[in-house]
Order: structure tokens, then sequence, then C-alpha cells
């Protein structure tokens, strides 16, 4: 007796996830992690797909239907094996071995895409911390520090410039007044 073992999809991910859907892209922010990722169109409906219940074959027709073309078991298995590694699912997947090395432009040339649109794609994008973020106060504006104004000069709690004649520096003109700093003596300029 022959039985095919019908594989299920994990769960994917919901705890400490913020997700935006826009059009033909999902928007993911781990934050856990602090690290946010792109789905395109196909890894964002093979990452709803996985809800720890549907088989392989299963998310494929789904997602058929969704996509207006033919899926194939290893598009789907190249996107879990991509989502595990950003940690958006819940348990880790085994792919074959065959798909372990795969890269999208092999999976495109496997399954005959001829566009790259349909295979699967997880962008990391480098999420600035809050002080990167961060922007300067201007002139005027309440600081703590010198690193909170724009012009690197926070005096009595409110970010200042330097007269004219005063000290800057050719790196950050906007130190003075003026915005002009002289090149020979290092002072504003009027």
């Amino acid at each position: 007796m022959n039985r095919r073992v019908e594989r299920r999809l994990p769960s994917a991910r919901k705890e400490q996830l913020v997700i935006q859907d826009l059009p033909g892209e999902t928007l993911v922010y781990d934050l856990e992690r602090h690290r946010a990722f792109c789905l395109n169109r196909t890894a964002a409906l093979i990452w709803r797909a996985c809800d720890g219940k549907r088989t392989i074959e299963e998310a494929a027709r789904m997602i058929e239907g969704e996509l207006g073309q033919p899926v194939d078991e290893s598009l789907i298995l190249f996107a879990l094996r991509r989502l595990g590694r950003h940690r958006l699912l819940e348990e880790s997947v085994e792919p074959p071995l065959v798909m372990e090395q795969m890269t999208r432009r092999e999976l495109a040339r496997r399954l005959g895409i001829a566009t790259g649109l349909l295979v699967p794609l997880i962008t990391a994008i480098v999420a600035p911390t809050a002080a990167q973020a961060a922007t300067c106060g201007a002139l005027g504006a309440p600081c703590t520090t010198n690193a909170r104004c724009c012009t690197s000069l926070c005096v009595n709690g409110i970010c200042a410039c330097v007269e004219n004649q005063g000290p800057c520096t050719q790196a950050q003109p906007e130190q003075c007044c003026s915005g002009r700093c002289g090149s020979a003596n290092n002072k504003c300029l009027p």
C-alpha cells in the first residue's frame, strides 16, 4: 500500500509583527528583532496561506486562483525556506535538499517562468535606529544636548547659532546664524 504523506504548511508568525498591506506587496516589521521585510505578492500569498492546517497542494491551488497562473510545489517550498530564514514562521521548515541551494534565478529557469514576477521575493529593509531616525532641532527649538540641534549648539536649553565673528567649522556652516563660515579663519561671516 503506497500512501502519499501530505505535508502541511507551518503557521505564519503573527506575534510581535506590524503588517501593512500595500498594492502588490506586504510590509512586515518584526518588533522583536527590529527588522523590516517587504514581501512581493507571491511571497505574501504564500505567507498568508501558512495556517498550520493547509497542505502544500491546497495552498498551491488557492494561490493559483489568486495569481491566475499555475503554482508549482517548488515555488512554495522556496518561499517557505525564505520565510523561515527571516523568522516569519512559527516553526522551521526542512525543504528538500535540492531546494536548499536554489536561487530565484534557478527557480525561475526550472519552472519556465518568463518573468521573475511570480517568484516569491522577500527583501529585508534596513530600518534606522531611533537615534538615526530622529530629526535635529531647528534654530530656537528646545534641546538638552548639542547633538539635538541642527546647528550642533545647545545654549540654555535652546538650539542656537554662533553670531558673526564667532567660531565655526567648514563642515557645519549652519552653526553660524548667517549660514556662512569663513574658510580662512573659521569665523562666521555676516
